[in-house]
């Protein structure tokens, strides 16, 4: 691999003003660097896993109605094709199948991370005491955060080969480090 963590930082600040879409990239990278330790090789796939979870919505702010195709492209003129195919997978409305364990964990890192942040932005104490039993009961109010699509949610899960309450615990205890950074650690008083 030869792109590096600073050059895609670079894209996402040039291509993504916003800090909202920045921090969820951030988190999405942070819970990819924790998956691949978990579900892929190892060490050697960490940064490529944290790579792939922060540039997966690089190009959506900008290019809405385009998205991922332009960071696809982007990717594959570098050569970085294993990571094209992970976000042109994990866009699950193109239907690229996932057939690594790369595609498999941003599948099911993606929307998951942004719910987990939306349910605890919510909560006085952020990520602090949240727990995978009250991200599965705001899963199942359709109104809360509703643009996250939850059959992806369970659809991560189950390429994963895990059970949903333990992907979600997982993804809480790979943020909750890093919850200051990410605007996740509660209002203040």
């Amino acid at each position: 691999m030869s792109l590096t963590r600073q050059e895609a930082w670079q894209l996402m600040t040039e291509w993504t003003p916003g800090e909202p879409l920045r921090r969820h990239a951030r988190a999405v990278e942070l819970v990819m660097r924790a998956a691949a330790l978990r579900h892929g090789a190892g060490d050697a796939d960490v940064e490529r896993f944290g790579l792939a979870g922060l540039l997966h919505d690089a190009d959506y702010e900008r290019w809405p109605e385009e998205h991922p195709a332009r960071i696809v492209a982007w990717l594959r003129a570098r050569g970085e094709d294993e990571l094209a195919h992970a976000i042109s997978a994990h866009y699950t409305k193109w239907g690229v199948p996932c057939v690594s364990a790369l595609d498999r964990a941003l599948l099911a890192c993606d929307e998951l991370t942004g719910f987990v942040g939306a349910c605890a932005r919510v909560r006085p104490d952020g990520l602090a005491s949240l727990e995978a039993k009250s991200v599965l009961k705001k899963l199942a109010d359709k109104g809360f955060a509703a643009k996250v699509e939850r059959d992806e949610v369970t659809l991560g899960a189950q390429q994963l080969g895990v059970e949903l309450a333990a992907h979600i615990e997982f993804v809480i205890v790979a943020l909750r480090p890093h919850a200051a950074e990410l605007g996740l650690g509660g209002r203040a008083p």
